[in-house]
């Protein structure tokens, strides 16, 4: 078969289609040779064509190929040397994904030869592979980025108006009764109106999506009859994983994922992707060669000084991408711009993200990956989220990220389930996460909603499981019940799982309830996870990585429908009062014209509290005043906010507690509008005069609310200053 061949361009890189032929343009500095290997089709296990390239500028390799059109099946062979006490790996054996493929057509058929060394051998990764990996490896796709978006426009949701729900592709809708059955578990399905009006009518407003970049299920898994569930190994960080198409594998994965980005947009809810740049599915010295590693293995792994045989792993999964050199940030970089920019998402969520800010070996927030971001017009301006934390020395850096980021909170997280667990010495933490965190944020001029609030996340205990088991039970991942984390700060209210006894489930619905109120009363910006809301149980496996079953998808048949509805109104209560989304930090001084401060603490004897109350380590009970008037914020045309006050009262202890209300200058009358010994929101409940005593239920939340902008005097103020209410 001849083929025409025209010298192409170095830019960009990838497979690019001009609407009259392809360029194909491949950054591999150490190489000697490239070859390009065309495919008829994805069970092909030899390629039709192979193509030397010639045209080389600088590091990149490239060719233009003017018969060439979408759907085209390709890959690489890369020569150089093969050197692995070097870093160098190459094998022209191995056929290669292409590191900015914008599609795979399947997915790994797990054999020996995808291994650039003999399996087996005495000499290990040191001995030479001349097996053929084609027929095992998927190919990438040639496609056409021509889409229809319809005049498409992001929502654009400010932070402090956010409510993010995490969820799986598949998990969230394999088992759902209402989602026709040929598209459950796929970017349809998710599209499909069911999913989209169930989201609005909880209140999310931006859903955060577990990986969907291509993924490998690791071969150990396989072996086992398990599989990689969660995503979080990835080999192509432009192309939507091939798994989660129900309309074909040759670019028609792409199409989907657009549609229902699309499809969110319409409904006013934001994208945000589990973005997971800080390793590749490559593994370490003993892993396959699959890409990145066949192209030019010392220009994009951290490899260790004393041998560069041997890989540095701040991740452990055995290798770590090493941002601090060029190539990695332009990849990661131009990802990036890719799913802003082709795929119209909202923003990232960065897994492991202090493996990106490392220079050498130390975690540096100033480094180039956060300077290049920062000056970067397209990245910067979307929601960057990390998970501030990896497994090297120093890598928890919670807080410690720059500015115009925001932060998965885990001392949030630790703190409100030590608090309601019954821990000692817990007021004054719980204090600082209540308000935002101010202590992690504040000094560098971020705000409240620097701070991702949750309670939990796809890795560890459900809600359902938080209050239910005291160890984890991970017998069926198969690694002897070793895997997970061991220190849950769990409490199963007194019997491992599940129980007949009446008294513990109850206990179980209203630690349920307080934890998702503390969550949506809190500042900062909420988190749930899918299924939370449903009471979604894993059975008290707190890492279901490998579990693409039962275990992992949400059971819709046993939805626990009152705590579906319980946190509905608490979503909706947040969303419609300004004094839970604050903007900026309480001052904790007082309002003009009010006389009160915008925060105040109280003993259950409506006393203020002082230093000393604060360190008491047998307190488990406060209250909190919020004042409406003390925002300090602006609308969109800048008019001034104030709400009503609010007076939240947390009992963890076990028994019930009276609290006395403060006196008239705070409110004179107060409302009862939630509490969750009874698990009632109500918009009119009982009400209660100033300096009045209320009997707060044993480990339970008090919300009452005084409707001081009715209040003639305040109404006048606030007039005269020009607020909204």
């Amino acid at each position: 078969m001849s083929i025409l061949i025209y010298p192409g361009n170095p830019y960009p890189l990838g497979s690019t289609w001009d609407g009259q032929g392809v360029n194909f343009a491949l950054y591999a500095d150490n190489a000697t040779g490239v070859e390009l290997c065309l495919f008829n089709d994805p069970s092909s296990e030899q390629e039709s064509v192979s193509i030397k390239m010639v045209e080389r500028t600088h590091q990149i390799w490239h060719a233009y190929l003017p018969d060439i059109k979408p759907g085209q099946l390709y890959g690489y062979r890369v020569s150089g040397p093969y050197e692995p006490e070097n870093g160098h790996r190459y094998n022209p054996n191995k056929l290669l994904i292409d590191p900015y493929a914008k599609a795979i057509s399947g997915t790994i058929n797990w054999h020996d030869s995808l291994f650039g060394y003999e399996v087996g051998h005495e000499n290990e990764d040191l001995s030479f592979s001349n097996s053929d990996s084609a027929p095992f490896i998927p190919k990438a796709v040639v496609i056409d980025e021509s889409y229809d978006w319809e005049g498409d426009k992001k929502p654009k949701t400010p932070y402090h108006k956010t409510i993010i729900y995490e969820t799986h592709v598949k998990g969230f809708t394999q088992t759902h009764p209402d989602i026709p059955e040929d598209i459950r578990g796929t970017y349809a399905a998710l599209a499909h109106p069911v999913t989209i009006n169930y989201l609005l009518e909880l209140g999310i407003t931006a859903i955060e999506l577990m990986p969907i970049h291509h993924f490998v299920t690791d071969r150990y898994l396989l072996e086992k009859n398990l599989t990689n569930y969660w995503g979080y190994n990835s080999i192509g960080f432009f192309a939507p994983d091939v798994r989660y198409s129900s309309k074909g594998t040759l670019g028609e994965q792409v199409v989907e994922f657009k549609d229902m980005v699309k499809a969110f947009h319409k409904a006013g809810i934001e994208v945000i992707l589990d973005v997971v740049y800080n390793h590749t599915a490559e593994g370490n010295h003993m892993g396959p060669t699959l890409s990145f590693k066949g192209i030019d293995n010392a220009s994009y792994y951290r490899l260790t000084e004393e041998n560069k045989r041997f890989y540095m792993d701040y991740t452990g999964t055995g290798n770590t991408l090493n941002s601090s050199l060029p190539s990695v940030l332009r990849l990661i970089m131009d990802s990036l711009r890719y799913w802003i920019l082709e795929m119209h998402v909202d923003g990232f969520r960065f897994d492991l993200a202090s493996t990106l800010a490392r220079e050498l070996h130390g975690v540096d927030k100033l480094g180039s990956f956060f300077d290049i971001i920062h000056q970067d017009p397209v990245i910067s301006q979307v929601k960057l989220i990390a998970e501030p934390w990896d497994i090297g020395e120093g890598g928890y850096q919670v807080g410690n990220f720059p500015p115009g980021w925001s932060e998965w909170n885990g001392k949030y997280r630790d703190c409100m389930r030590d608090y309601w667990r019954g821990e000692n010495s817990m007021l004054a933490e719980f204090a600082d996460r209540f308000t935002g965190s101010s202590d992690l944020y504040q000094d560098d001029y971020r705000r409240p909603t620097a701070s991702i609030n949750f309670i939990t996340a796809h890795d560890g205990f459900t809600l359902h499981d938080l209050v239910s088991y005291n160890e984890k039970h991970n017998d069926a991942n198969g690694e002897d019940n070793n895997d997970g984390e061991s220190h849950n700060r769990s409490w199963n209210c007194g019997a491992e799982g599940p129980t007949d006894d009446k008294s513990i489930n109850e206990l179980r619905q209203r630690q349920k309830r307080n934890f998702l109120t503390t969550l949506f009363l809190s500042q900062g910006v909420p988190m749930i996870v899918a299924g939370d809301e449903l009471s979604r149980t894993q059975g008290g496996n707190n890492n279901a990585y490998c579990q693409d079953n039962e275990v992992s998808w949400l059971n819709w048949a046993a939805a626990d429908k009152e705590l579906l509805e319980f946190t509905k109104k608490l979503i909706k209560l947040r969303k419609e009062h300004p004094v839970f989304c604050r903007r900026r930090w309480f001052q904790g001084q007082p309002i003009k014209g009010v006389g009160v401060e915008d925060i105040e603490w109280f003993l259950p004897d409506g006393t203020d509290m002082s230093d000393e109350h604060w360190n008491h380590d047998f307190a488990k009970s406060l209250a909190v005043y919020m004042n409406g008037h003390g925002l300090r914020s602006v609308g969109p045309k800048g008019e001034h906010i104030i709400d009503d006050d609010f007076y939240v009262i947390f009992n963890a202890h076990h028994d019930p507690i009276k609290f006395k209300l403060p006196p008239k200058k705070y409110g004179t009358q107060w409302t009862k509008l939630i509490d969750t010994t009874t698990g009632k929101v109500e918009e009119e409940g009982k009400m209660y005069s100033a300096g009045k005593t209320i009997e707060v239920g044993g480990r339970s939340v008090v919300l009452l609310h005084s409707e001081t902008v009715k209040n003639p005097k305040v109404a006048a103020l606030a007039r005269k200053e020009g607020d909204t209410i």
